[in-house]
């Protein structure tokens, strides 16, 4: 309820002609405030006139007037600025830590505001406002999904700085890191992010002039040479052996090969075939955040990306049988996801850390040049008029479908607003 009152407040979706304290005193609101999120009174900066006087400070919101002295605010100084207590029923006064009374005023919430937002929150569907949103003036719709955009790559830039924080602030090593997640393709993705943490960048890169040996550090490290592989002949002895060795060098201590899914998984995304795919990316380039640093467009990006793991893994998805001859090389649409996961977070990252905007913009102007991903959430807000151009638009309605949409957050969506506003 408390939560329903505050969203009236903030939009202003109450009958202000009728909006008095409860002494009778006509409110005014000239500006309901800047929400705060953190301790202290709900909402800051406010101004109202109340009869001839005009206001400026604080307005507290509560279900009941009486929890204002059941929060402890009688006693709490950071409260002596509140101008306006506003409540959904009046049972008692409330009083400043000097005894004054704080001027209190019933919000009213409009019955049809209140049926909008029962139907909304009560609605057991992924969107539920999606028949709604043909309605919505499309300009509305294109400044939500390009504000879903950047609050997506803050959110995943805070991702990011969090590792820097772990790693002594190396972006090489981070960036290998949050890359090595991104090549388990959601269903692995914990898994290879596991295996990036147990094998730090430096040893890899101390033998990326040597294929096989870079490969028995990824296989063996991901618990992925075991006995049961024995038959996977001389290639997988040398790998064994390659791993013995290295293993003991580096003091290694390998995660346990059962993380790795391949149930419900395609075979091209088995974790063999991802991993061997890896290996040869990591012995193409030693510098591979720098260059994507320096590149201008998309294309010398994806060229880095554009590689064919070892011989053996044409004819194998696993140590095991062998299979029919395929190249494997990453495709079109995995090296797509690897820059949206990937490549454009970290640039966006890159600029935020470094107060470098141009950074930023090209990580907006990637995700504008790449095309739209095809997935469930897309096609869902795309029949219901939600228009999709490229990979930012898809993006954002992914931001949209998992931080507002799932988590029943109706009331913090710009599309909510004006489905209950109507």
């Amino acid at each position: 309820m408390e939560s329903m009152l505050q969203y009236v407040w903030k939009h202003g979706l109450y009958a202000k002609s009728e909006f008095v304290t409860v002494e009778g005193t006509p409110v005014f609101v000239i500006d309901a405030g800047m929400q705060n999120t953190d301790a202290g009174p709900d909402f800051f900066n406010a101004k109202i006139r109340m009869g001839d006087s005009m206001w400026v400070g604080d307005v507290e919101i509560h279900d009941r007037a009486s929890d204002w002295q059941a929060h402890g605010h009688h006693k709490d100084r950071a409260y002596d600025s509140v101008i306006l207590h506003v409540v959904g029923l009046d049972d008692t006064p409330a009083y400043r830590t000097d005894g004054g009374v704080v001027p209190q005023a019933v919000l009213h919430i409009p019955e049809k505001v209140r049926q909008n937002i029962a139907w909304l929150l009560s609605r057991d569907t992924p969107a539920p406002c999606a028949a709604h949103i043909c309605r919505i003036p499309s300009i509305y719709i294109s400044d939500w999904t390009a504000a879903l955009v950047s609050e997506l790559l803050e959110r995943k830039a805070a991702d990011i700085s969090a590792r820097l924080e772990r790693h002594a602030k190396d972006w090489n090593e981070v960036f290998y890191i949050t890359l090595m997640r991104s090549f388990g393709f959601g269903t692995n993705s914990d898994a290879f992010e596991w295996l990036a943490g147990s094998l730090p960048y430096r040893y890899i890169l101390k033998h990326r002039d040597n294929l096989l040996q870079v490969e028995a550090l990824l296989f063996g490290q991901a618990g992925l040479l075991d006995a049961d592989s024995a038959d996977g002949g001389p290639y997988h002895q040398a790998l064994c052996r390659e791993y013995d060795f290295l293993r003991k060098k580096y003091h290694l201590q390998p995660v346990d090969g059962f993380l790795f899914k391949k149930l419900r998984t395609r075979p091209v995304n088995f974790p063999h075939v991802r991993i061997a795919q890896v290996a040869a990316m990591w012995v193409s380039s030693d510098v591979l955040f720098s260059t994507i640093l320096e590149s201008e467009n998309l294309d010398g990006i994806k060229s880095r990306f554009n590689l064919s793991p070892s011989e053996y893994w044409h004819t194998h998805y696993h140590f095991r049988n062998a299979s029919v001859a395929r190249r494997k090389a990453i495709g079109k649409n995995a090296v797509n996801i690897l820059l949206i996961n990937t490549v454009i977070p970290a640039l966006f990252a890159f600029g935020k850390q470094k107060n470098l905007p141009a950074y930023c913009d090209r990580a907006l102007r990637f995700l504008e040049e790449l095309p739209p991903e095809r997935n469930r959430i897309v096609t869902l807000f795309e029949k219901a008029g939600v228009p999709v151009r490229n990979a930012g638009d898809t993006q954002a309605l992914i931001q949209l479908q998992r931080e507002y949409c799932d988590r029943k957050k109706c009331l913090y969506c710009r599309i909510g607003f004006r489905v209950i506003g109507n």
